[in-house]
């Protein structure tokens, strides 16, 4: 009886253990998606309020000059610019 007492503490014991574990790791993964999930926001909302400043830029009829790494590109608003005389 003592045998099967000592197994059954031994098999809750590392029952505990597991969840404790499982647990852990569950709580890991979700404060690591948190953490994935805000910066994807923020990014996104870094990329929405630099078409908002270009456009706001670009509508005072002036070139805008963009840069990507080594390369500039010049940018002006379409409606700005004087239509064909005939």
């Amino acid at each position: 009886m003592k045998k099967h007492n000592g197994i059954i503490i031994g098999l809750v014991v590392i029952l505990i253990v597991v969840i404790g574990y499982v647990s852990t790791e569950k709580y890991q993964q979700s404060q690591e998606r948190d953490k994935v999930d805000v910066f994807q926001q923020g990014a996104q909302y870094g990329y929405e309020q630099a078409i908002v400043q270009l456009v706001q830029q670009v509508q005072t009829c002036q070139q805008v000059p963009i840069f990507i790494q080594n390369q500039s590109v010049n940018i002006i608003n379409v409606d700005c610019l004087a239509p064909p005389t005939q």
